[in-house]
């Protein structure tokens, strides 16, 4: 008679127990998405038909998706492409060149990324304002470009996989450091920069508390925002945020599933050293 394994039991228990809670709250919000006004207010039963899209119709209209859409697709865009530039700007002069003051900018990036972001929102908060950047665009844009350190030290991990002998034939051929930073160093951190980018895609996407912060004008509205159409001080629309989130969900889902190989391909070849 085969033994009883408690440890083998009590793996697949524990394994059911995290797949149940991973795979509840998507089960909620796709079962209230299709429910109608009149049907049962329980949150877990099923709806009475999965053709009903009167609450995707709704959140559409009243919630402007459209605006929000292409608000959010300006920002990641902007802030994509001033993030990358000036990353590996700094990531290439931190990691080739030896200068008085380095250690110390080494240290002031680590030191950022210990100090919990909220104790800071007073005095960003303040800049913003006297820079004008209040309800505008730009507010999340600069914010974003300038915040991610992680990805200073990801490309820092990439450069020092580069050969330094390359640099030294393209000098001995005259070519200045901005020349080998654009025509070497930038294509060979292209890995980094693509896992960087759909990741940093993603943050952006789902952040909420900076745009809700910055950008509380009406028409600045962003995907992530927009759901607080439905919601109240006493009251929620549960109907319409669940398909509001369903909307939001769909090319975050996708952009994931098509590039996911992209993103772990490109974490860990810059974690080991050739």
């Amino acid at each position: 008679m085969k033994k009883f394994d408690v440890v083998h039991y009590c793996k697949y228990i524990l394994l059911l127990l995290a797949a149940f809670t991973v795979l509840f709250p998507p089960y909620v919000v796709l079962v209230n998405a299709f429910k109608g006004k009149n049907e049962s207010t329980n949150p877990f039963s099923l709806p009475q038909s999965f053709l009903n899209f009167d609450n995707f119709v709704q959140v559409f209209q009243r919630a402007s998706m459209g605006t929000a859409f292409t608000n959010t697709l300006v920002i990641i865009a902007v802030s994509l492409l001033g993030n990358v530039i000036l990353g590996t700007m700094t990531a290439y002069a931190l990691g080739r060149f030896d200068f008085r003051g380095k250690k110390l900018i080494m240290l002031a990036f680590l030191g950022a990324t210990i100090v919990p972001t909220i104790t800071t929102q007073v005095v960003v908060f303040s800049m913003i304002k006297s820079f004008g950047l209040f309800n505008t665009l730009g507010a999340p844009i600069v914010l974003f470009i300038g915040a991610d350190v992680i990805q200073i030290y990801i490309y820092l991990q990439f450069i020092s996989n580069i050969p330094y002998e390359l640099d030294e034939s393209a000098m001995m051929d005259g070519a200045s450091l901005f020349r080998i930073y654009r025509t070497m160093i930038f294509p060979l951190l292209g890995p980094a920069t693509a896992t960087l980018v759909i990741l940093k895609t993603i943050n952006i996407y789902n952040e909420m508390y900076i745009p809700y912060l910055y950008m509380p004008k009406k028409d600045l509205v962003v995907v992530s925002t927009s759901i607080m159409r439905f919601a109240g001080v006493n009251q929620a629309e549960w109907g319409y945020i669940c398909a509001a989130i369903l909307i939001i969900m769909i090319p975050t889902v996708l952009m994931y599933l098509v590039l996911q190989k992209f993103i772990f391909s490109g974490v860990t070849s810059g974690a080991v050293k050739s």
